[in-house]
């Protein structure tokens, strides 16, 4: 993994020279100034995978200064000393399962980040105490229900005091939105997207992510398909695609907040699917495999989850962690009819390396909180974190790390356009 930290300096100014530009040409930034004081972000689950990515990031190419917020104070103040300790890196104990406004407003915090979940629908309590201490919230939430219940619970509350509250400020719904919007900008039509998410294998894997997949894998998930609402089980629709950059993957049905923001955004006439994959055919299949018991199951009327496998195949993973590459990607296609009135398919390609893939789900995140800080107008409200900011703002964080993006179109063909069921289907199973 490349570290941020190590390469301070010229990156930063460029970054903050790209936001400018485009929040500028959207109307996002209007004449406002930042402080010259530097502010101080709170991000709670600091420690963990995500978190302290985010927290190298904020350090080497902000001015922000970072709380790092743990359940363990001890190791929360162990890596703000090995950041470089006060005044820019500092540690509190922070337990979202207990926090409240006093605490929260005692450390200062211009925003604060939930890094550290669970996101389940309802579990807004660190959203509200942020709040209520005149605070920004973000999350890198990634759970559907979660994501599609914000704003209903929250908009009121941001609203009265004035903050912003963004869910899911990851790479779904916030990048896969934003590369959404560039690609079909102009666009009279929206007939189908196609998302998926392919991290390398040694990619780290959290055992809190494991048992978010698993607790929807083999599961009813609800997805449009051919013009309409079907479900499919999770982790099915499989299929097999050669992905420039990366060779090919094997990729199935994920249940993200995109399976229901996309078709509303776009108004998709045809399909919205999300698809995930794991770089190894043995575990991709074999997690497909054992699907099966579980839709059996159900069709017999009976309730089973993989979620208590969650630390076994965990770590049957790790024993094969070698065996995969630290190369991992993302890829966001849509079809549809352009402003001249002609069909048209783009594609927008994202390419990983070197580990630095698992640095992505938190660049949204740290784009938003560069914006909110260099005095960006994001209008007050709590909502998902999808068209705040266009996609030139949030791709200006990949700059300090090996990330690639590239683009394609061509004029679809009945034969190059999926659209039907059958098709979706790619590997069958009972």
């Amino acid at each position: 993994m490349h570290d941020p930290a190590a390469r301070p300096g010229p990156a930063g100014a460029a970054r903050r020279a790209a936001l400018t530009a485009a929040l500028t040409a959207t109307g996002t930034l209007v004449g406002t100034a930042p402080p010259t004081v530097p502010r101080t972000i709170l991000v709670v689950g600091g420690t963990g995978a995500f978190g302290e990515r985010l927290v190298r990031g904020l350090l080497a190419t902000t001015n922000l200064n970072v709380v790092i917020g743990a359940r363990g104070l001890a190791r929360a103040q162990a890596l703000a000393d090995r950041l470089g300790g006060a005044p820019r890196a500092t540690a509190a104990r922070v337990d979202v399962a207990s926090v409240d406004t006093a605490a929260l407003r005692a450390l200062g915090a211009f925003a604060v980040v939930d890094a550290a979940g669970p996101y389940r629908p309802g579990a807004h309590g660190l959203a509200r105490a942020a709040m209520a201490a005149g605070a920004h919230y973000l999350d890198l939430a990634d759970g559907r229900a979660y994501v599609a219940g914000f704003g209903a619970a929250l908009d009121g509350v941001a609203q009265a005091v004035g903050v912003v509250a963004l869910a899911g400020c990851s790479s779904t719904p916030a990048l896969s939105c934003a590369v959404l919007d560039h690609l079909t900008a102009g666009w009279t039509a929206v007939d189908r997207v196609e998302v998926a998410i392919l991290p390398g294998n040694q990619a780290p894997r959290g055992l809190a992510v494991m048992r978010s997949i698993l607790s929807w894998t083999g599961q009813p998930v609800r997805v449009f398909l051919d013009g309409a609402w079907v479900t499919r089980p999770g982790w099915g629709l499989t299929r097999r695609d050669l992905v420039p950059g990366l060779g090919r993957r094997w990729s199935s049905l994920a249940d993200t907040p995109d399976l229901d923001g996309i078709p509303a955004r776009y108004a998709v006439r045809g399909a919205a699917v999300f698809r995930a994959g794991l770089e190894l055919p043995l575990l991709h299949l074999g997690l497909l495999l054992a699907t099966l018991p579980i839709r059996a199951a159900r069709r017999l009327g009976l309730a089973l989850s993989l979620e208590p496998l969650a630390p076994a195949l965990r770590w049957v993973a790790g024993l094969l962690e070698r065996a995969g590459t630290d190369r991992g990607g993302m890829v966001v296609e849509a079809w549809g009819v352009d402003a001249a009135g002609q069909p048209l398919r783009r594609r927008w390609t994202l390419v990983a390396e070197a580990g630095d893939g698992p640095v992505i789900p938190t660049l949204p995140a740290l784009a938003v909180l560069r914006a909110l800080a260099a005095g960006a107008q994001i209008p007050p409200g709590a909502r998902p974190c999808v068209g705040v900011l266009p996609l030139p703002a949030i791709a200006a964080e990949f700059a300090p790390y090996r990330i690639s993006t590239s683009e394609d179109q061509d004029t679809p063909t009945a034969a190059r356009t999926p659209a039907t069921t059958q098709q979706e289907n790619g590997l069958r199973l009972p």
